[in-house]
């Protein structure tokens, strides 16, 4: 019996996440919504950014990697810079929601101004009027058409088109597609992705003797990178034949 009350009193000890301590530091940035800081994966809350294999069309109807696109602006402007996160809960990735300033500035809010990321309404609505800014001066996403991020990971032929631009004809074939399908996402992009029988991520230039083997499948984790060094970032290494 004391050894039950015990443990009962240790765990009103621990603080709640709410009241966990800030992490501070220089991070790595892994997608428009992930970053990393020292070991821990954080995950930015309140907002969802394409993932890293979708697509998106621009002002001519072509097609361009958008979760690229706002992973690397995302990059650009706060990589090198110190953040301070305040950890709100975890996820059931194992990541930390929280809520990031960048040099005092809030980093959620500026990725959707900018039109990289939106208000995840169904977690919260604090971004929802910075979401209708980058939609009305056409930013980031919003110049073309897209599909909102949540739709596009459970997308089917009837996901809402979103964005400035009338969708062409086929709209949804191209934005229902992944940069991990069978087709290349743009000329520029054609290292094929990989992982092996030990679960490690190997990426094939043109060249490389088993490129042509490779079938690109969503199933089999394949993925197409546009440059060595986005398949580095992702964690992938250079096939050794």
């Amino acid at each position: 019996m004391l050894r039950k009350v015990l443990i009962a009193l240790s765990l009103f000890a621990i603080p709640s996440l709410a009241d966990a301590a800030e992490i501070t530091g220089t991070t790595k940035v892994r997608a428009g919504d992930a970053v990393v800081i020292g070991t821990t994966r954080i995950r930015l809350g309140g907002i969802d950014a394409p993932a890293i294999d979708q697509l998106c069309l621009n002002t001519k109807s072509e097609r361009w990697t958008c979760g690229v696109a706002a992973r690397d602006e995302l990059a650009r402007y706060a990589e090198g810079k110190t953040w301070i996160c305040r950890p709100r809960s975890v996820d059931r990735r194992g990541r930390t929601v929280a809520r990031c300033e960048v040099g005092g500035e809030d980093i959620q809010k500026w990725l959707v101004r900018n039109g990289w990321a939106l208000a995840y309404a169904h977690m919260s609505r604090d971004y929802e009027a910075d979401e209708k800014a980058a939609r009305e001066a056409k930013a980031g996403m919003w110049q073309g058409a897209f599909i909102a991020p949540w739709d596009w990971r459970v997308r089917n032929k009837k996901t809402a088109i979103l964005g400035a631009t009338k969708p062409p004809d086929g709209a949804h074939a191209v934005l229902l597609a992944s940069a991990s399908g069978p087709v290349a996402p743009s000329p520029d992009c054609t290292i094929k992705g990989n992982v092996n029988s030990s679960g490690e991520c190997i990426f094939h230039q043109p060249t490389s003797r088993w490129y042509t083997q490779i079938r690109m499948k969503i199933s089999k984790g394949t993925r197409w990178f546009c440059s060595v060094e986005e398949a580095e970032a992702a964690g992938c290494r250079e096939t050794k034949r």
